[in-house]
């Protein structure tokens, strides 16, 4: 027998439950945004200074692109598409970068946990190490925004092996780690449940550009591609197609034109489609699919 997680059963997706999303929608799609904030000559991530030791300036910079300038011009995007967000926020950006955090509130969009940098994993800590870490995203989160978050991604998506049981006691609703399904999943832990929210590993542009070298417009295609198709299996089942970005990545102006075109295509045919937040979708999920 091999090793097994524990978290939940293996499920056909040919064989659940029927339910829709608001006004009878089939298709909720979700657009995230990857806020980040990296330790100087520290930080961990993709290197794209091949022979350069890693990290450098080089690859510090190339982020804090996405922080002074993509995230600026993306922002116009979404604006222009009428589109909500899931703000995957690094805490350490509150210090780093407050006002763009402002513009993401000003538009009401939702402040997902992302751990404080993207320069530590939760792999990194012993337990106590890690809880503290959630309480400090969570405390910070809470004190601008309010409320606390109600969703986590793991920094560089690498969860440990107790993450889901912490989140869950900490007062998390659910959690993007684990890239499974296309329709929410409920997670086992150790003293409740979590619920796993779609978060796309091939719809990303971290692994489509940065990983597999893709351009721009292939990433597009894989964009309009997905939703198309997702939307005509949509007919027969609800599901939940997300769109990963990062503002380093898909904030530089040439790739922009790439992706203001896959936008174009998806609200051009957004029949029977719901936009929507991570937490939006979730909460419906909840409210409206009985559990197992």
């Amino acid at each position: 027998m091999l090793r097994s997680h524990g978290r939940f059963p293996y499920s056909a997706i040919t064989n659940r439950p029927s339910f829709t999303w608001p006004e009878e929608r089939r298709l909720a799609i979700h657009v995230s945004l990857n806020l980040e904030h990296f330790a100087y000559g520290e930080g961990l991530g993709i290197s794209y200074s091949p022979g350069l030791p890693h990290p450098n300036t080089y690859n510090w910079g190339w982020r804090e692109y996405g922080n002074r300038v993509g995230v600026w011009r993306l922002l116009e995007l979404f604006d222009e598409f009428k589109l909500p967000v899931s703000l995957l926020l690094n805490s350490e950006v509150y210090d780093h970068c407050a006002e763009v955090v402002a513009a993401f509130r000003a538009r009401g969009d939702e402040v997902v946990g992302h751990g404080r940098t993207n320069s530590e994993h939760q792999n990194d800590f012993d337990e106590a190490g890690e809880k503290k870490l959630i309480d400090d995203v969570t405390s910070a989160i809470k004190r601008h925004e309010g409320k606390p978050p109600a969703g986590w991604l793991s920094p560089g998506v690498n969860p440990s092996n107790v993450t889901p049981d912490l989140l869950e006691e900490a007062g998390y609703r659910y959690i993007l780690d684990w890239p499974i399904d296309d329709q929410p999943v409920w997670i086992r832990t150790r003293k409740g449940r979590l619920l796993s929210v779609p978060y796309p590993q091939e719809v990303n542009d971290i692994p489509m550009i940065a990983l597999h070298h893709g351009t721009a417009e292939a990433f597009a295609d894989v964009i309009v591609a997905n939703f198309d198709e997702m939307q005509r299996q949509s007919r027969r089942q609800s599901l939940v197609y997300g769109i990963a970005l990062h503002a380093f990545i898909m904030g530089q102006p040439f790739r922009i034109q790439a992706l203001r075109r896959a936008f174009e295509h998806l609200r051009k045919a957004d029949e029977g489609t719901w936009f929507a937040t991570t937490g939006a979708i979730a909460d419906h999920f909840i409210a409206t699919v009985p559990s197992n």
